[in-house]
């Protein structure tokens, strides 16, 4: 087996549909990780199944494991490294109860038919399992096929949040609070 094969398999396909994306907050760490060949862009997919997509604190996106629920989504594809994925792991929060990094089928974007596509296994950092379904709740199990613009308007950046508070403790006042 050559050198690139071995690389290959050390890679993990990584589908980022919020700020990871190209134009958006977080994705200094994909061009970082990209400068550094931990990471390989592969162009834009969309999910298969449908997924919840909504907002929660800080306009910051969470994708939630219900698969068909809400939309096909809209994102990106990486091939990441192991050394790419646990600093993409250390962004999310996975041992913070943030994200959970799970499975998800993709097919590259705008294919409309089945036949002839390949179907691409990837994982997403999904909403934490600990407030999913309150957060659908809370955005009235409405979701949106894209992490946009639009919808990113009013995102605040970590650096730029309360110090005293931890994110998880923001979701859970946010999914309690009552909508205006």
């Amino acid at each position: 087996m050559g050198v690139e094969e071995e690389l290959q398999e050390e890679k993990s396909f990584i589908f980022t549909y919020g700020t990871l994306k190209h134009g958006f907050a977080n994705h200094v760490l994909m061009q970082d990780l990209i400068s550094t060949k931990d990471a390989v862009y592969l162009g834009v997919y969309r999910t298969i199944e449908k997924y919840p997509l909504v907002c929660g604190p800080y306009r910051v996106p969470f994708l939630l494991n219900f698969p068909g629920s809400g939309d096909r989504i809209w994102g990106e594809l990486y091939a990441v490294s192991q050394i790419g994925l646990s600093r993409m792991d250390e962004l999310e929060g996975i041992t913070r109860n943030h994200y959970e990094r799970l499975p998800i089928e993709v097919v590259r974007g705008g294919v409309d038919g089945t036949e002839n596509v390949k179907v691409m296994k990837a994982e997403a950092y999904y909403g934490h399992k600990s407030f999913a379904q309150q957060m659908w709740k809370k955005n009235g199990e409405k979701g949106f096929c894209e992490y946009n613009q639009q919808e990113a308007l009013g995102y605040v950046k970590r650096k730029d949040r309360p110090v005293d508070v931890t994110f998880v403790d923001q979701i859970r006042l946010f999914v309690s609070s009552s909508s205006d």
